[in-house]
């Protein structure tokens, strides 16, 4: 389980993050009004101006302060950190029997 910071410590399972909206647009302003209707929407602004939202496989809606640009630099750089590892478990050397 991968976590995304987004921002003031506060953090959001990567595997259910389903899109990162900017928030200025009419449309993602519209969805935060039905999300605050069906009590789903997350404020992790910390009081600061929402500059992007993450769409979460349950529905909820989640504001954050950081810009969307890097809320994808830090999905990419755990995407990254995975495929090393994965990569990593599969060249593993050899075994040697030593004298």
């Amino acid at each position: 389980m991968k976590l995304l910071n987004v921002g003031f410590g506060n953090t959001v399972v990567v595997e259910r993050i389903i899109a990162v909206l900017n928030a200025g647009s009419s449309p993602s302003r519209k969805l935060k009004e039905v999300a605050k209707q069906e009590g789903k929407l997350l404020d992790a602004t910390e009081g600061r101006r929402t500059r992007s939202m993450l769409v979460m496989d349950s529905s909820h809606l989640i504001l954050s302060s950081v810009q969307p640009d890097t809320i994808g630099q830090r999905l990419a750089v755990l995407e990254a950190e995975y495929h090393l590892e994965q990569y990593q478990q599969s060249h593993k050397p050899a075994k040697q029997d030593g004298p």
